[in-house]
């Protein structure tokens, strides 16, 4: 039987390769980046460089006779590996997958040395390098380094896909195209390959059957199956087994796990299942503060639970290069549909680095295409102009090595020419004041073809979490403007949004800052105003947030401004120091901006209620009348009031005789606040008649520490285990202080260690870090306090992988 050994341990590192002695290296785990950065004023001159790994390898002498393949996960950008000095591989490329046979290359019954040669400079002739780029690229190698041993005969790949029944939901075909690789004692007919499934992760297989290996492809039907999708993400595991005729022993076996759906793009729309489904994305880059690329599984899976759990989405974008198979792993069990390509960023180089795009195209989907979230190869270079010789070949390749999937290619040029089955297409239309998103026939070149909005907003408007609170809010509206306006448009697949989090980037791109505010998220995942809007799409988890902090001196003139509700509940109930108020519900009317939305935002229009009747013995209509206007002055300003509102003005003057100082006295006592008691805010989510939750606004009192780590149980297994530690600034109501910049200091204690520096400084009231385990069982601690004496503590008990 095979085994797999991971050899994430005990690397020495150098930025300088051509200094490999003792001196200069130092000691790391993978996954490693070739050198951390900072926050802010980063630079890709700070990564690029020619680096150098080591570690040794024993290799006992029983392995003698099997088949040793040593495999890098990704290693960024161009990696040279030798054994024992003597070059075993070449790799061009940082986002795929490399393996090499080093069975006659090892000494047996003593150390080995594994060297590896890895160039970071942009200068490569290699995708996406050649021009400038709107991400940094980092360096090292950041995903797992491991070693198979198997014996002369194994089996090298496996395609497993399956062919549905329209007939019958619960019933399927097993195809499986099977590759086998060495030396075959007694030739093929010696070998019969068998098949088994079971539900993932359960204990038992049934037995699919036998065939014999003269064939590459096994055909078998299965019945009682569960269809995968985002509502129900059932996964199954095959496990394929090469045996010797008459031997029961298997000599290799591999578990896939695969999931049972259909997915088709439409002229129409997408199809999962046969059923038509709005596709509602973000687009996600790799990468994370300090390290870059370099995270272990845990935190890569934790970015699609993120997507899934808190922003509500049933998609993502692997924007511009295909990530980490533990996130694709984890976008299969939550049921995110994902869209993953090939890397690269507008430019496209000479017939080499056009060679290598190709041959990306394959290691791509030859290592990607068992999983079942992936519904859409991208096969052209994001942004690229049209290369009709050059993307027949992208296309062709990714048809010959999965005709199952179809392929599409991000660009932003109309009418392009579409040699993919999808026109994807970046629209960057919006502006905040006109349609959300172009109509599919001015787009695309072949009405008769799918479309999809690969891309929106984003650098149209940069938002950071520290922005005033108009600027976040208009952020918000926008993309809730594309989504409405994109829902609207039946043959429209779907929309991913630019971009899921904030993330460094180069000189000629960003904020001056080195980092793109495009996120929903800030780069530690913190939510600004903008995730509501997708979080509040979805109805697992009660969602509800105000876009304001109801303070009237962070709108110009005092005026409250437009105030919206985000909320996937029924209704929403708003009171004023305990007095009821009003209670909101979602307008989805025709005339409603928001209609084609699942759960539109909602305007705040009343902060009075019927307080100038209870309270000051008003006559209704004279109440009504007056309470228009106050609201309309409190939304508007004096300077900006629709003309309407001067008649109404005019009529409570004349009609019931009111003087502008009364007006303004109650304006004053209701809206204004000025110099009463304070006013505190309360807005109640209401779900089949049940409170579900609520949230308060009101003058901030005290200032406290909340933080919150998406684990606090880590293993050291493979590698260091890590976790994500989110740091806000909240008042005594629990909400978001976005003008405390605090500086944070960051203690790590026992079996963890920290990510990135020990002081830093709160953005819009939020934070983070990350800490990782240090190879050591036990108790670590996270302490984390401020100058002004806020202190709070995280422990993390830390236990070997095997004892979970």
């Amino acid at each position: 039987m095979n085994e797999r050994i991971y050899l994430n341990n005990d690397w020495y590192f150098t930025e300088d390769w051509s200094r490999l002695d003792e001196d200069s290296l130092k000691k790391v785990r993978l996954p490693h980046t070739c050198r951390e950065i900072p926050y802010h004023y980063c630079s890709d001159q700070d990564y690029q460089m020619v680096s150098g790994y080591r570690r040794t390898l024993d290799v006992p002498e029983e392995w003698r006779g099997k088949t040793l393949l040593l495999t890098f996960d990704g290693a960024a950008h161009q990696a040279t590996v030798y054994i024992n000095g003597v070059e075993a591989a070449s790799h061009y490329c940082g986002y795929t997958a490399f393996t090499m046979d080093i069975s006659r290359m090892v000494k047996y019954g003593r150390a080995n040395e594994i060297t590896v040669k890895l160039d970071s400079r942009e200068s490569l002739n290699i995708p996406p390098f050649g021009f400038v780029i709107d991400y940094m690229t980092y360096g090292g190698i950041y995903r797992d380094v491991y070693l198979d041993i198997k014996q002369q005969t194994y089996i090298r790949d496996i395609f497993i896909h399956a062919d549905i029944d329209a007939k019958a939901d619960s019933k399927a075909r097993v195809i499986s195209e099977i590759e086998l690789a060495g030396a075959t004692p007694g030739g093929s007919r010696s070998l019969k390959i068998r098949q088994s499934i079971r539900p993932h992760n359960t204990a038992s297989y049934t037995t699919l059957g036998e065939s014999s290996a003269k064939t590459a492809v096994l055909d078998f039907p299965i019945e009682d199956i569960q269809l995968w999708s985002p509502d129900s993400p059932a996964l199954y595991d095959i496990k394929t087994e090469l045996l010797f005729t008459g031997r029961e022993e298997p000599v290799d076996s591999v578990v896939t796990t695969i999931g049972f759906r259909s997915a088709q793009f439409r002229k129409d729309g997408f199809y999962l299942n046969g059923e038509k489904l709005r596709i509602r994305g973000l687009n996600r880059h790799q990468s994370y503060p300090y390290v870059g690329y370099a995270m272990p599984d845990e935190i890569q899976k934790r970015d699609a639970d993120i997507l899934k759990y808190e922003l509500g989405l049933n998609a993502v974008r692997t924007s511009h290069y295909p990530q980490s198979q533990a996130f694709i792993d984890r976008c299969d069990e939550v049921g995110l549909l994902v869209f993953t390509e090939i890397p690269g960023w507008q430019h496209i180089g000479d017939a080499a680095w056009k060679e290598q795009a190709v041959a990306n195209v394959k290691d791509m989907i030859l290592q990607y295409r068992n999983h079942p979230s992936i519904i859409l190869w991208g096969v052209r270079i994001n942004e690229s102009m049209d290369d009709d010789e050059l993307y027949s070949k992208t296309n062709s390749m990714a048809h010959a090595l999965d005709p199952t999937r179809q392929t599409g290619g991000v660009r932003y040029i109309k009418k392009s020419s579409l040699l993919e089955d999808v026109y994807t297409y970046n629209d960057f239309s919006h502006t905040g004041d006109n349609s959300g998103c172009e109509k599919k026939s001015s787009v695309t070149s072949d009405k008769s073809r799918a479309y999809l909005i690969s891309e929106y907003n984003g650098h149209m408007y940069p938002t950071k979490s520290y922005d005033d609170e108009e600027h976040r809010l208009s952020h918000a509206l926008r993309h809730a403007n594309v989504l409405e306006d994109a829902s609207a448009e039946s043959d429209i697949a779907g929309t991913f949004g630019w971009c899921m989090f904030d993330y460094n980037t180069h000189k000629d791109f960003g904020s001056g800052d080195r980092i793109c505010h495009h996120g929903v998220m800030d780069m530690f995942r913190n939510p600004k105003l903008a995730a509501a809007v997708y979080a509040s799409q979805q109805d697992e988890t009660p969602v509800l947030e105000i876009s304001s902090s109801m303070d009237i001196g962070e709108h110009p003139g005092g005026n409250r401004g437009d105030i919206y509700i985000f909320t996937n509940a029924d209704s929403v109930r708003m009171y004023r120091n305990g007095e009821f108020i009003k209670e909101y519900v979602p307008d989805r009317s025709r005339g409603s901006r928001y209609r084609h939305l699942q759960h539109p935002p909602i305007l705040v229009d009343d902060f009075i209620g019927d307080a100038l009747e209870s309270s000051e013995n008003m006559p209704h209509n004279q109440a009504a009348a007056l309470r228009g206007l106050l609201n309309e002055i409190a939304r508007f300003g004096l300077n900006d009031l629709p003309k309407a509102s001067y008649a109404k003005a005019m009529r409570l003057l004349l009609k019931y005789r009111m003087s502008v100082s009364e007006a303004t006295e109650l304006y004053t006592k209701y809206i204004g606040g000025w110099g009463g008691e304070s006013t505190v805010y309360e807005f109640a989510a209401i779900k089949d008649g049940a409170e579900v939750k609520r949230i308060s606004r009101g003058p901030v009192g005290e200032k406290h520490l909340h933080v919150e780590a998406d684990r606090t149980s880590l293993a050291e297994g493979k590698s260091y285990d890590a976790a994500a530690v989110r740091i806000r600034m909240v008042d005594e109501y629990g909400n978001t202080l976005h003008f405390a910049n605090d500086p944070v200091i960051l203690k790590a204690e026992g079996s963890v260690e920290l990510i990135g520096p020990a002081v830093i400084s709160l953005q819009g009231g939020m934070g983070g870090t990350y800490v990782r385990t240090i190879g050591e069982i036990g108790e670590g601690r996270l302490i984390i306090t401020t100058p002004e004496g806020l202190k709070e503590e995280i422990v993390f008990s830390v236990s070997r992988a095997d004892q979970i």
